[in-house]
């Protein structure tokens, strides 16, 4: 028994550490931060960025060993549920706009002439679809 909670144990460190490595990797190789700083225009609160980035990491990491229910009315809700949707839109965002994908998309499907409205295609659709399952589901 405790040869299995140790091995548990060093699976559950390896595993958290391999994934929180990549994620690191992954937004250092990307450049995410400076480049959320570059579109928001806010360069000089890149230390900002990066912090958010490792506290919010932190927190959620600790936050899932544990069923936290806050209990917090609706209407506090609405905004917290607002501020997490556009760090994940931001952040999806600033990887689509390092890695080029809107325009070798729209050159791939061939609509060059109106990225524009591709672009906003994919996010009306991305708030339609995240409505419906807030709403409906």
């Amino acid at each position: 028994m405790v040869i299995e909670a140790i091995l548990i144990i060093f699976i559950g460190l390896g595993g958290g550490l391999a994934v929180g490595s990549g994620f690191v990797a992954f937004l250092t190789v990307l450049g995410i931060a400076p480049r959320m700083t570059q579109l928001t225009k806010t360069e000089k609160s890149i230390r900002v960025y990066e912090g958010a980035i490792i506290i919010g990491a932190q927190v959620g990491t600790w936050a899932s060993f544990y069923s936290i229910s806050l209990h917090l009315p609706s209407l506090l809700l609405i905004p917290i549920g607002l501020a997490s949707g556009m760090f994940v839109g931001m952040l999806a965002a600033a990887l689509t706009e390092v890695l080029n994908v809107f325009p070798l998309l729209a050159k791939r499907v061939g609509v060059t002439d109106k990225i524009i409205l591709l672009m906003m295609a994919i996010v009306l659709g991305k708030m339609i679809g995240s409505l419906i399952q807030w709403i409906y589901l």
